[in-house]
C-alpha cells in the first residue's frame, strides 16, 4: 500500500564527480520491512546508499522519503529520521559503550530524559550493550562493536534505518545473530535498507529484494516471489550453472 512505502528511489544515477557508479537504480523501502540490497562487489551498492542518506549527490532520478522528495543536506536527513550504518563497524574505539550511544542521541539534539529513554530502548534490543556499557568500545568483539554502531543509530531515533554489511567479518555464528536482532527490528515499525554479501542470510529476513549490476536494477521484487534461480540469474548471471 501507498500508505506504507517510506522510501523511494526511482532512476536513481551517483557517482562520484564525472565517475557515474549508478545508472539506474529503483528500489522501495515500507514501513517495518526489510529491503535487501544485492549485487556483487562494485555493482553500485554502497554508492546508492550514499546518494540516499545524502553523502553523494543525485544527478538523476528521484528520491522521495516519507512522500516527499528526498533533497536535504545530511545533517537534515538524519532530523528527518535516516539513519546510516556505514560498513567498517565506525565507532569510537576510545569511548565508552554508553558514551558512543550518547553521541548517537545528541545528533538530533534530544533533552537528557529523552536520551534516557532512547539508552533503555537500546538495553532492552541489545542486553549485552547494557552489560558493558561501561567499558571502552575497543574491548568488545567484532559482532559486538555491529550492534554498537546499530545501537548507535538507533539512538536517533529514525524511521528509516540503513545498513551497510553488517556482517562485514564477523565469523558465521555472529552472523546469524547479527541477522537476527536486524530482523527484530521490524517489530519496531522500522523500515530498513540493508546491503549484505551473504545472499542466503539476507534473503532469510528479507521482505523486499532488489539486485543491482553495473548500477543498475537488474531483479527486483517481494521475497516471498523472487525464486532461487531468478536470484542466482541475476547476481551471477550465465556464468552459473
Amino acid at each position: 500500500m501507498a500508505a506504507d512505502i517510506l522510501l523511494e528511489v526511482e532512476h536513481l544515477a551517483t557517482g562520484y564527480g564525472d565517475l557515474k557508479v549508478v545508472r539506474d537504480v529503483s528500489l522501495t523501502v515500507r514501513n517495518g520491512e526489510i529491503t535487501v540490497l544485492l549485487g556483487r562487489n562494485g555493482a553500485g551498492k554502497t554508492t546508492t546508499l550514499r546518494a540516499i542518506s545524502g553523502l553523494n549527490r543525485a544527478t538523476s532520478g528521484a528520491l522521495r522519503y516519507r512522500g516527499r522528495p528526498l533533497d536535504a543536506p545530511v545533517h537534515k536527513r538524519v532530523a528527518q529520521g535516516i539513519s546510516y550504518v556505514q560498513e567498517g563497524k565506525r565507532v569510537f574505539h576510545e569511548l565508552t559503550v554508553e558514551q558512543n550511544l550518547l553521541l548517537g542521541g545528541f545528533s538530533t539534539g534530544q533533552r537528557r530524559h529523552a536520551l534516557a529513554g532512547a539508552l533503555d530502548e537500546i538495553y532492552a534490543l541489545f542486553p549485552i550493550l547494557k552489560q558493558k556499557r561501561a567499558l571502552a568500545a575497543a574491548s568488545m568483539s567484532g559482532g559486538q562493536q555491529q550492534m554498537l554502531a546499530i545501537g548507535q543509530a538507533l539512538m536517533a531515533r529514525p524511521k528509516l534505518l540503513i545498513l551497510d554489511e553488517p556482517s562485514q567479518g564477523l565469523a558465521p555464528v555472529i552472523v546469524k545473530e547479527v541477522m537476527e536482532q536486524i530482523h527484530a527490528l521490524k517489530s519496531t515499525g522500522l523500515g530498513i535498507l540493508l546491503i549484505e554479501q551473504g545472499v542466503n542470510e539476507s534473503v532469510a529476513i528479507a521482505d523486499q529484494v532488489t539486485i543491482i549490476e553495473m548500477g543498475r536494477t537488474v531483479l527486483s521484487g517481494p521475497s516471498s516471489e523472487v525464486t532461487a534461480e531468478q536470484i542466482q540469474q541475476a547476481y551471477f548471471g550465465s556464468a552459473v550453472g
